[in-house]
């Protein structure tokens, strides 16, 4: 399944146009790398329309990277569900769906890594807010990893853990091909599968 493909633009308002068209243009190409024109021409737009909506392009930054939150949180959810993390939950093995998650997520043809990652190291401080956000959306992906442990009292210390892993692994598989994809995801395994041995035997079924 393709999480990033758009439905046809001209059935959405204009912002919303905008919107769309920067999320795969920023999230494929770099948000430095696309200029505004680009977006403008790109969401069939007039640029007073534009500047109506976005009266600067940190402001799109900041809207993109919000609607990207969502987006990828609403496919991480779902990803976890059908592979039966809720029926699973209590049970520490259930830490291991993130794995599969992630194999979904490197094989899509337009993967270009964590929006998040990329984002903070294009434009890091020079745009107000744009770090608020990568921050907020990692501690809530550990949140929804968090959830899927039993209740113990390393929980959170194991949902971070993995979460670091999450992203050692998104980092590796965008730095190759579909081979190094999947040995970023075997790596990834591996440590989940420690992290599921360091919970407590009652943990595991």
């Amino acid at each position: 399944m393709d999480i990033y493909a758009i439905p046809d633009l001209a059935a959405f308002p204009a912002r919303d146009r905008i919107l769309l068209t920067a999320h795969d243009l920023f999230y494929a190409d770099g948000i430095r790398a696309t200029g505004i024109d680009r977006v403008i021409a790109a969401s069939g737009v007039t640029k007073v329309t534009f500047y109506r909506h976005f009266p600067s392009k940190d402001d799109l930054v900041r809207a993109f990277l919000d609607h990207r939150h969502g987006r990828w949180m609403a496919w991480f959810v779902d990803a976890l569900g059908r592979r039966g993390a809720q029926q699973r939950i209590g049970d520490g093995r259930a830490l291991l769906v993130l794995a599969d998650a992630m194999a979904e997520w490197f094989a899509d043809p337009v993967f270009r890594g964590c929006a998040f990652i990329n984002s903070v190291v294009e434009v890091g401080a020079s745009v107000a807010g744009a770090a608020d956000i990568a921050r907020e959306h990692k501690r809530e992906m550990v949140e929804v990893i968090a959830g899927l442990l039993p209740d113990v009292p390393q929980r959170m210390a194991i949902a971070q853990a993995a979460g670091l892993g999450v992203d050692g692994a998104i980092i590796k598989a965008q730095m190759g091909d579909a081979a190094l994809a999947r040995e970023a995801v075997g790596d990834l395994r591996r440590l989940l599968e420690a992290l599921v041995a360091s919970l407590p035997a009652a943990a595991i079924r």
